[in-house]
């Protein structure tokens, strides 16, 4: 048990027995009596905690967790809490991303692009306790004001959700304030568009070279990523003889089962591939051997530049560049194949999920507007009845037609009188049985 001191000048202690056995003290300072019981009862919680070895209820660790730097430091000078680590925003951030040596480069960018924003905005000395929901709400703000895509806006708190989420289980703060704090992605049908055969034939003429006609082939006609998947893909994992390609894919390496994938190597893909294998050096490695160098990082495969010369490339043919540059070739290729095979046969070729395929890939062809146009909607054959129907041996009729109105029931007449139709009571043919008396 614990109890309550006045000391002179109005200051409270609070006394208890700590689990060592040694009586000690908490100066709470100049307090009313209410707040120093309520502070009381938390100490006798935690005190028994620690004697009996138990976790402290929900509600204590959660008093705990909101507690001030100057109470929780009187606490755990006393041994009822862990000393509480006191930590800043920019050292925090900077430590957890040089602890990350499982993260690959993509997403050390993302999360480099995230701790910009949020030093930016609070201050590499500010203290993370210090950052509330208002506080979070406010960097959401600061990012739209950005002029940052709906998308960008999204990873990025997305991100901030999760470094504060850290922070919340190495209980540096008490509760994550970006909790619930999210943006809308924005209408990615706005960013889709398909990339028919005639714009793929004027880019594969445009290109300047077979390194780029076999990257815009496999993105296009073998709905590879790129250029993760196009830069990854190794002469290895090319099979002439079954005519399929397995697919490496750092993106999903992660996810069990999900590090390749087998694909057909489609008839319009074949022969680009024969065009790099034919001019491929002895000993070649790599399928697209160009951009290895840039691509290969001292962390693994990393992102390499290939969207300003495909911009050259697209303004050679003649054409205006598009949002999403390759995703739209794989995404054009995606909705293609999904026209002729099941979905789950095309998701299992692209190394996606049918809920994603719908959401972001698939798309509507300008053709097939103009077929809906052509086919007439196919009508309804019209039904022939039959005038004669079948007969039993006997030259009766096997079945009857259904109940007309009154319930009279009209039956063909046997052969020989079929021009006659006779009227016919629920009762049928045969003459009423009397009932039987008891």
């Amino acid at each position: 048990m614990a109890s309550i001191s006045k000391a002179p000048n109005g200051r409270r202690v609070i006394q208890f027995m700590a689990p060592d056995g040694r009586r000690r003290s908490i100066r709470l300072g100049k307090v009313s009596q209410r707040q120093a019981e309520a502070v009381k009862l938390r100490v006798e919680c935690l005190a028994a905690a620690a004697i009996s070895g138990h976790t402290v209820d929900d509600e204590t660790a959660r008093w705990v967790a909101a507690l001030d730097d100057t109470l929780h430091g009187k606490l755990a000078a006393v041994g009822l809490i862990p000393k509480r680590e006191a930590a800043t925003l920019g050292p925090f951030l900077d430590n957890y991303a040089a602890g990350r040596t499982d993260a690959k480069p993509a997403s050390l960018v993302c999360l480099g692009h995230t701790r910009r924003n949020l030093v930016d905005f609070f201050g590499a000395d500010r203290a993370i306790r210090t950052i509330g929901p208002a506080d979070a709400d406010s960097f959401k703000t600061y990012l739209v004001g950005l002029k940052l895509a709906p998308s960008t806006i999204a990873r990025r708190l997305q991100y901030a959700r999760h470094l504060f989420g850290v922070a919340t289980r190495r209980k540096l703060i008490g509760e994550n304030p970006f909790t619930g704090v999210s943006h809308p992605t924005g209408d990615v049908s706005a960013r889709q568009r398909f990339i028919d055969r005639e714009t793929t034939a004027r880019l594969l003429d445009a290109a300047p070279d077979s390194a780029w006609r076999t990257i815009i082939a496999l993105a296009r006609f073998g709905a590879l990523r790129c250029p993760s998947e196009v830069l990854s893909l190794r002469w290895c994992d090319v099979n002439w003889a079954t005519e399929r390609i397995r697919v490496t894919s750092p993106k999903t390496a992660h996810h069990p089962g999900k590090a390749s994938r087998l694909v057909p190597m489609f008839p319009e893909l074949k022969p680009y591939l024969q065009e790099a294998w034919d001019v491929a050096e002895d000993g070649a490695v790599y399928v697209v051997p160009k951009y290895q160098e840039s691509a290969q990082g001292p962390r693994g495969w990393q992102n390499a530049n290939l969207r300003t010369q495909f911009e050259r490339i697209i303004k050679r043919a003649g054409l205006e560049p598009w949002p999403r540059l390759f995703q739209n070739l794989r995404s054009s290729r995606e909705t293609e194949l999904s026209e002729q095979f099941p979905i789950g046969t095309v998701t299992a070729w692209c190394g996606n999920t049918p809920q994603i395929a719908l959401r972001h890939y698939l798309g509507v062809p300008e053709s097939d507007f103009a077929k809906a146009v052509q086919n007439p909607v196919h009508r309804r054959p019209k039904v022939v009845q039959k005038q004669v129907q079948p007969m039993s041996a006997d030259g009766c009729q096997k079945t009857t037609e259904p109940l007309g109105k009154q319930g009279v029931r009209r039956v063909a007449a046997p052969t020989g009188n079929q021009g006659q139709i006779h009227q016919v009571g629920d009762t049928g043919l045969e003459p009423v049985t009397p009932s039987l008396s008891s």
